[in-house]
């Protein structure tokens, strides 16, 4: 039997990220529910972020340089003024986040230590614990939350249906320790993270595999630029699940990527290992394909004590018989961020009346075609402040007692993750689009629990598939080139699964 949960008009957040976090305790003393399925601050993608905040606070840095470093890592198809909007408050959110209890890396003085990532023209990532800004800065903020009484944290909860009447959000189905709950709200923030999971090796948690992105498609929300997938170049190769990440700061303080016969593969290309991460990505991912296995090495940076710098990492290899003092690390590339998500505008309002995002499942339009490196934790920082300012000044406006969904089962990516693997990876091509496509879309209409898993993979794979070029993340080897004019894309899933229906004629036969 479902229960009814009246929130009094209360807001419920659907996330335990830095996003989600930042939206409760910017509303504050407001009442807000929120709802994470794992124990508050675990399983959140951004406790495992290891390099850092984007912030322009450097003597030689400025929002423009910022700015501009963007645009060239979006390829043409970042959101300038909201890009330039959201950069302009880094050093506020940083600032913010100190007043929060989060402790960032120093130097002698006493200033903000700044490292260096790929595609940056300056040092400006501010890190905390060395590398282990994520684990730190969730660290200080989940302290935080369960000091503020208008808070209420609901663990152990996930988030299976918007319950929409006329574009508007009148519920939320949830499933708790005790139950099945219908929440009666009105107003809705998906905080839920990115899609790491649908792939068989990603670096996000493997309960991250887009459910936020389900949950809107199904209410009818506009879903934006979802072809683009950022693999991030050097995860470790190894069997954990998900895989490790080797942050981008090593290769920043001078790591170089070799193959096994100990040869430099990367060091003409422009940029070298300091590429844009779709170069990198692609060019360690042809590298495999060409039978070869690829390492980052380290052992050959001056002035670098790794351990120091790097001891989360140094203690990940080591747990994996590797150490990186001594020895090369095995990386392979792996889905990292999702550049896609729910189109919502500058107040994180999606196409949905009641329905927010923020963080990585929503689509600013910060990150284009490709994300700049650490400017994924300056996003969920600010964004999560704008959503909360958008819904302090809205009002609840009651309306009667929603009506239960019908046919909805928990849900398992399982069957999802070899068919997205195979067609939407770090290279792609018609053929085997269409391919995933056939595949994904009896799962994605059944009432199976694959069935919401499916939706995002189909959503992904037609998307994919109507952008004829490569751009970006997203490389397409039938379509090698930039079409003359950069034009973000927007999907529903009714056009997803009609487009399906009318372009793959084996699915109507």
């Amino acid at each position: 039997m479902t229960a009814l949960h009246d929130t009094n008009g209360a807001p419920v957040i659907i996330g335990g990220g830095i996003a989600g976090l930042m939206t409760a305790l910017a509303l504050a003393p407001r009442p807000v529910l929120l709802l994470t399925g794992a124990p508050l601050g675990s399983e959140s993608s951004s406790a495992l972020a290891q390099g850092g905040i984007a912030a322009s606070i450097g003597a030689d840095d400025s929002t423009s340089l910022h700015l501009a470093d963007t645009l060239a890592a979006g390829d043409g198809l970042c959101d300038e003024t909201i890009a330039a909007s959201i950069l302009a408050a880094a050093p506020a959110a940083i600032e913010q986040l100190v007043r929060l209890g989060v402790i960032f890396d120093r130097d002698a003085s006493g200033e903000i230590v700044l490292g260096l990532e790929a595609a940056h023209s300056r040092r400006r990532i501010i890190h905390a614990g060395g590398d282990a800004t994520g684990r730190d800065v969730i660290r200080a903020l989940v302290r935080k939350v369960h000091e503020t009484p208008s808070i209420t944290v609901i663990e152990g909860a996930t988030a299976q249906r918007l319950v929409v009447e006329d574009n508007a959000v009148v519920g939320l189905l949830g499933h708790t320790g005790r139950g099945p709950v219908l929440f009666a709200t009105d107003r809705v923030v998906i905080a839920t993270g990115g899609i790491g999971g649908l792939f068989l090796h990603g670096t996000n948690p493997a309960g991250s595999f887009g459910q936020g992105l389900a949950l809107a498609a199904r209410a009818g929300a506009v879903m934006a630029d979802l072809e683009f997938i950022q693999f991030h170049p050097t995860a470790l190769d190894s069997k954990s699940s998900p895989l490790k990440l080797i942050s981008e700061a090593v290769r920043g303080e001078g790591a170089i990527l070799i193959d096994g016969n100990g040869d430099r593969f990367m060091g003409g290309a422009p940029g070298a290992e300091l590429a844009s991460r779709d170069i990198v990505a692609r060019a360690v991912w042809r590298h495999i394909a060409a039978g070869h296995r690829v390492f980052l090495d380290a052992r050959g940076v001056k002035g670098l004590d790794f351990t120091r710098r790097f001891p989360a990492i140094t203690a990940l290899c080591r747990d994996a018989g590797i150490d990186p003092v001594t020895q090369p690390i095995p990386v392979r590339p792996a889905a990292h961020y999702h550049m896609g998500g729910i189109l919502v505008d500058r107040t994180g309002r999606s196409s949905v009346d009641g329905l927010w995002a923020c963080g990585e499942a929503a689509c600013t339009g910060l990150h284009g075609a490709n994300r700049l490196a650490s400017n994924s934790l300056l996003e969920a920082a600010v964004c999560g402040g704008w959503v909360a300012e958008n819904i302090a000044a809205t009002t609840s406006t009651r309306r009667r007692q929603p009506m239960l969904p019908d046919g909805v089962t928990d849900s398992d990516p399982t069957l999802v993750r070899p068919i997205l693997s195979r067609a939407a990876g770090v290279l792609r091509d018609g053929e085997g689009l269409r391919a995933a496509a056939r595949a994904l879309y009896p799962l994605a209409i059944s009432q199976q629990a694959a069935s919401d898993p499916a939706i995002v993979g189909l959503m992904i794979v037609i998307a994919a598939l109507r952008r004829q070029e490569s751009r970006g993340a997203h490389a397409r080897t039938d379509f090698p080139k930039h079409t003359s004019l950069a034009q973000r894309s927007t999907l529903r899933l009714d056009n997803a699964l009609q487009t399906a229906r009318d372009d793959i004629p084996e699915l109507v036969a």
